[in-house]
């Protein structure tokens, strides 16, 4: 962890050089999902709720996706951007180093500026929860923790699965991104607008749903007696990121070098 922070300072300070070029950035990234929730908006508006789901609970529910994935972009960026390390023979360094390839790969690429991002679904954040008539006891706030640093456990997880492609396809696949920027936009409403295999699949095999939906009905008060249950899905997040690691070091054993 030690060698983590060198890396986030060093890159810290190499991105706020160009001061100017970093804050128009993250301001630029504190706009762009503005967008979305004014379509979120716009759309209540026009039809007033979405199967007995009113706006501020979905608002609730986008914060809560976006901030884990602005986390995720923040932090998780170095396997997003592998493929320039593998098509660059740049991993061939890493490999000789005595340290974890994961902590080097995350330590690799830092987007600061995705901050602002960051900083807009914590104004929706407030913003809902101000809105909610929610009895808050310690078991939702730990509730409400545990969905977004879940989410930012999916989320890495699912970039470091599209990095791992990297060792045999070299480019990235732009596949990746049905089930990063397609998963944040599918679960920032809940799951149950959707057909059934979709939600299955979003709960099942890439737990989205155990992020938001499940301990989103707890929070709200929408569950029955098995209220538990909810309380515990957040953390088939942190039990998705196990076989992803298993799969990246499955990869980086067969790495074969791209000659470069």
């Amino acid at each position: 962890m030690k060698l983590y922070f060198k890396y986030l300072a060093i890159l810290f300070k190499s991105q706020v050089q160009y001061r100017t070029s970093f804050w128009l950035l993250t301001v630029g990234q504190f706009f762009i999902p503005f967008s979305v929730f004014a379509g979120l908006y716009f759309l209540f508006e026009r039809f007033g709720q979405i199967k007995e789901w009113s706006f501020f609970e979905v608002a609730l529910c986008f914060a809560v996706i976006h901030m884990a994935f602005a986390i995720s972009e923040c932090f998780a960026r170095g396997f997003d951007a592998f493929s320039s390390l593998v098509v660059n023979g740049d991993f061939d360094r890493l490999l000789v180093r005595p340290r974890s390839t994961v902590v080097q790969v995350l330590g690799s690429k830092f987007e600061f500026t995705r901050f602002g991002r960051l900083l807009q679904s914590i104004i929706v954040l407030v913003y809902a929860l101000a809105n909610l008539p929610i009895e808050w006891t310690l078991l939702k706030g730990l509730t409400l923790l545990l969905m977004i640093s879940s989410g930012v456990f999916i989320f890495t997880g699912i970039y470091m699965l599209a990095a791992t492609m990297c060792f045999w396809t070299i480019q990235g696949l732009e596949v990746a991104n049905i089930f990063t920027d397609g998963g944040r936009e599918m679960a920032q409403y809940p799951l149950n607008i959707y057909q059934k295999w979709v939600s299955r699949f979003f709960t099942f095999v890439i737990p989205f749903g155990c992020v938001n939906y499940l301990p989103l009905l707890y929070i709200l008060g929408k569950t029955g007696s098995d209220s538990d249950l909810y309380v515990l899905a957040p953390l088939a997040g942190f039990v998705f990121i196990l076989p992803c690691l298993l799969v990246w070091q499955f990869g980086v054993r067969r790495y074969r070098s791209t000659g470069s």
